[in-house]
């Protein structure tokens, strides 16, 4: 089958789902799913491989915040991509480019060399969730985008959240290096599944590339997230030179890239799609959301190791029912979605996690039980998984045609860098807490005055998830069910 389609077969898609889209969606979901997992599959293990290469915590942080730090990068460049290469092409591309990273992981004898393939293994990854949103929206009609971008989510959701627990239990029995080696083969299996199934749904149209929207968006995105990155290493906070420089760099990067965008007639990313408010509030709600999700799944797994003083298969194991229920709670969402709306679904969400995430400011010590842990981390993946798709797929249903490309770019964009932020300023504001407790604190070098110190750093960071969680109920009052546009 060649790769070029034609309009009339892009109809034949859009009619004929079961048909054609089937085994695109499924090549697709694998490749998706172990390179979304690696994403998280480290959480557990920085604390051996804090050991191994004798690094601080702020120095392992970047495995996390680096990774999205890329993915900030690359992403925007995925709409006019998409418009160059056909969906094979660009699939596989993206699948090559990260096994080349995971090998240069999983052979790695320094700690630079392993952040080097990390940070090639985000190139891979940063692209390869924008392509598939894309075809999703391109082969399934508005009615049945729900339950099938809650199969997507199950990837972004089940695989992520589960990757403490496969980590926790790799590291003990196997060792860190078998994080990336027991991914690749999955990885070369969904390149096969490409080579045999994938056709090109994308108009390749190959417009002009603006290389000063791509150098502004590179300074833009990246300045932001490094400068956010570096507060946890800095002695000044957000005075410090190195924090500083970055950010106003990054910010003004930002402002000119807005601006031009605006003003170009093929921008690399069509922000217009703000204008649309459903994609506006959705955009707001998975990006608060994500920053509580991504707060627990950094914060969880050092308060159990740490104060807790429990094993990372251990760990694992408590994060894992809920890993479980989020994965199977997707699909779910997507089909109430469908037949209900948005509203009936977010707002109770919010509001779960509202008081989640209260309960966790409030309720962390060295004595908490198991089953608590358990019962709150089920309880924020399942209101991570209520709002997330149908957030999402409500806010792109909003869109035309046209800015399809440029809508998943902007999800796809702002998703990682609402990561590396929240990561990065909730470890710093933990940190800082924690050495504020440690300066009052009479035995400071005591181990339980230290494990006394990191909880009360958490409960204040569980206590800014709260707010946020709170602000995406008041928002989720104003959501209403999206109809898609076919022109602007």
């Amino acid at each position: 089958m060649t790769n070029q389609k034609t309009s009339n077969d892009y109809e034949y898609l859009a009619e004929n789902p079961d048909f054609k889209a089937a085994p695109i969606m499924i090549a697709f979901i694998v490749g998706a799913f172990f390179a979304v997992l690696n994403e998280t599959l480290l959480n557990i293990a920085l604390t051996t491989l804090m050991g191994e290469f004798e690094i601080t915590l702020p120095t392992v942080q970047w495995m996390a915040t680096g990774f999205m730090l890329v993915m900030g990068i690359v992403i925007p460049a995925s709409a006019v991509l998409m418009q160059w290469f056909s969906t094979r092409q660009l699939f596989i591309g993206t699948m090559l480019t990260f096994i080349v990273g995971t090998t240069i992981c999983a052979a790695a004898p320094s700690f630079e060399v392993l952040l080097t393939g990390r940070l090639i293994q985000a190139a891979g990854t940063g692209l390869l969730l924008p392509i598939i949103s894309n075809v999703f929206l391109l082969i399934y009609p508005p009615e049945r985008r729900g339950k099938v971008m809650g199969l997507l989510g199950l990837v972004l959701l089940f695989a992520p959240a589960i990757g403490p627990t496969l980590s926790g239990i790799i590291v003990e029995h196997l060792g860190w290096r078998y994080l990336f080696i027991s991914v690749i083969p999955f990885a070369l299996l969904s390149i096969l599944l490409a080579y045999r199934y994938v056709v090109n749904v994308f108009e390749v149209k190959r417009p002009k590339i603006d290389i000063i929207s791509l150098v502004l968006s590179t300074l833009g995105f990246g300045g932001t997230v490094y400068a956010f990155s570096s507060v946890g290493h800095s002695e000044n906070g957000f005075l410090d030179s190195s924090v500083l420089i970055p950010l106003i760099i990054g910010g003004v990067g930002l402002i000119l890239f807005t601006v031009r965008q605006l003003k170009l007639d093929e921008p690399i990313m069509n922000l217009k799609a703000f204008r649309y408010p459903m994609f506006t509030l959705g955009i707001i709600l998975v990006l608060f959301v994500l920053m509580a999700m991504f707060a627990s799944e950094i914060i969880l797994p050092l308060y159990m190791q740490g104060p807790l003083a429990l094993s990372p298969t251990t760990a694992g194991l408590i994060l894992l029912p809920g890993s479980i229920i989020s994965g199977l709670m997707s699909p779910v969402m997507g089909a109430l979605f469908d037949k209900f709306g948005p509203r009936v679904i977010i707002i109770p969400a919010t509001l779960i996690l509202s008081a989640t995430m209260f309960l966790m400011s409030s309720q962390l010590s060295m004595d908490t039980p198991v089953w608590f842990i358990t019962i709150g981390f089920v309880l924020l993946m399942v209101s991570v998984s209520a709002v997330m798709m149908p957030a999402q797929t409500n806010a792109l249903n909003q869109l035309p045609k046209k800015l399809y490309p440029h809508g998943t770019a902007i999800v796809s964009t702002l998703q990682p860098i609402a990561g590396a932020i929240g990561v990065s300023v909730f470890i710093s504001i933990m940190n800082a807490r924690q050495e504020q407790l440690l300066e009052e604190s009479p035995v400071p070098a005591d181990p339980a005055a230290v494990s006394e110190a990191m909880i009360g750093g958490m409960e204040l960071v569980y206590l800014i998830a709260f707010y946020m969680a709170v602000t995406a109920f008041l928002i989720s009052f104003f959501v209403y069910r999206s109809k898609t546009r076919k022109m602007l």
